[in-house]
């Protein structure tokens, strides 16, 4: 009995893997093991990047309305401690954003907490 090889699924594979590596630079993007490798490390590299994007997203809020608050005389653990206290439950994002887009109405947010 002749030796039956699932050539559809391995062309599929080897299709889909030089398709993910479009773009790169030399034979990372046409020659199949070394594609292969490069983006199996490029998707432990997005992975992490999507946990580190979080935090670097978080920080950049807590930073703006760090900046902001100052401006009032207040720092950015003393101002959300006195949010805590009032029960003004607005989260960091939408904090920033206010911060940033519409001024006065920060300040009169924190002339509330005050």
């Amino acid at each position: 009995m002749p030796r039956s090889v699932n050539s559809v699924a391995s062309h599929a594979r080897r299709k889909r893997v030089l398709k993910a590596a479009k773009g790169y630079y030399g034979k990372r993007k046409n020659v199949y093991t070394v594609a292969k490798n490069v983006q199996e490390k490029g998707m432990t590299y997005a992975y992490a990047g999507r946990k580190l994007k979080k935090r670097e997203y978080r920080r950049l809020w807590i930073a703006r309305i760090n900046a902001a608050v100052r401006a009032e005389g207040l720092t950015y653990s003393e101002f959300i401690h006195k949010l805590h206290e009032k029960g003004i439950d607005l989260n960091r994002k939408v904090l920033a954003d206010i911060a940033m887009n519409e001024p006065e109405s920060f300040k009169s947010l924190i002339s509330n907490v005050k």
